[in-house]
């Protein structure tokens, strides 16, 4: 009588010819298609660790509702202090790692990257209260334009719109220190959890509402005045992609919208190019917009007529 043995998959051993498709990939990993970045082994920002950070900034930013219910007028800020030291400590480490993908040909030692790392998060630090009042003008305007919402708590909690932005606003401020690959994985974590996809790169004001939110997407270059409110599916992308001439795209050229104060754009709508919504306008349900509009424009779709 024979005795199976199985593996910790719990699926009988068997033999993949392993030797040759190890060969196989290590030359494709190694010379026909290396795609690592200037074609070093470096060592990767972990999704992981991002998300522990941003739990942790949070909670920083909004102790009761992201950190720890019971928190007493005596222990919170001990617990913000606790907090936000091993978070900044955290994501040096991250900022460092995302440093090494910079564009430029010659990528510092590590001890210059060690020390950009902190710099970049020690200013960083100095922009949280900054960033905690814009989200607090959020979660007001939230608040102020959804009939539904019956509580702040409520809209911290359960709605998409209000962790999207949160996410934005903090990957933004690494953005704009110099660290864009930190910022845009955190941005895309913040896209997974909510269906709502903003790149960093994007400029917002305060006051922003997204209502319900899942199929948002705005582009690099948008600007966003104060008090902009967007519903479900509004995109706004850009309508060409510039290229020089070899073809190749050319990077951080201004495409996308210009977004003025109090404008509100209506599910599905989709505005596309370096045009500009003027303030106080409302863009309608579906449309699809290619040209500037004028301050406090109406725009909806075509009415149907049937003779």
């Amino acid at each position: 009588m024979t005795i199976d043995t199985f593996d910790a998959t719990g699926v009988k051993p068997s033999h993949w010819n392993l030797a040759s498709v190890i060969e196989q990939l290590r030359v494709s990993r190694e010379a026909t298609h290396n795609i690592r970045h200037q074609g070093r082994v470096r060592e990767l920002p972990s999704r992981e660790a991002l998300q522990i950070i941003v739990n942790g900034l949070s909670a920083v930013l909004f102790p009761t509702h992201y950190g720890r219910p019971n928190l007493t007028d005596e222990s919170i800020d001990y617990f913000v202090g606790d907090t936000l030291n091993t978070t900044l400590n955290r994501l040096t480490e991250q900022v460092r790692r995302g440093l090494q993908f910079s564009a430029t040909e010659e990528v510092p030692d590590d001890a210059v990257l060690t020390q950009q790392a902190h710099a970049i998060t020690r200013e960083f630090a100095a922009n949280l209260p900054g960033i905690r009042a814009l989200l607090v003008s959020d979660v007001h305007a939230a608040f102020s334009g959804d009939p539904a919402a019956t509580s702040v708590a409520e809209i911290m909690l359960c709605y998409p719109g209000t962790i999207a932005i949160l996410y934005y606003r903090l990957a933004h401020c690494l953005h704009r220190l110099g660290s864009p690959f930190l910022a845009r994985l955190i941005s895309d974590i913040g896209h997974s959890l909510t269906g709502i996809d903003i790149h960093p790169g994007a400029q917002i004001g305060g006051s922003f509402f997204i209502d319900h939110g899942t199929g948002v997407v705005i582009g690099e270059t948008a600007i966003l005045g104060q008090r902009v409110r967007l519903y479900q599916h509004v995109t706004l992308g850009a309508k060409r992609f510039p290229a020089d001439d070899q073809g190749v795209l050319i990077k951080g050229v201004p495409r996308h919208p210009v977004v003025e104060d109090d404008v509100v754009i209506y599910a599905g709508a989709t505005i596309l190019g370096r045009i500009t919504i003027g303030a106080g306008s409302t863009i309608g349900g579906n449309v699809w917009l290619t040209q500037s509009v004028a301050p406090n424009s109406n725009v909806s779709q075509a009415q149907m007529r049937n003779d």
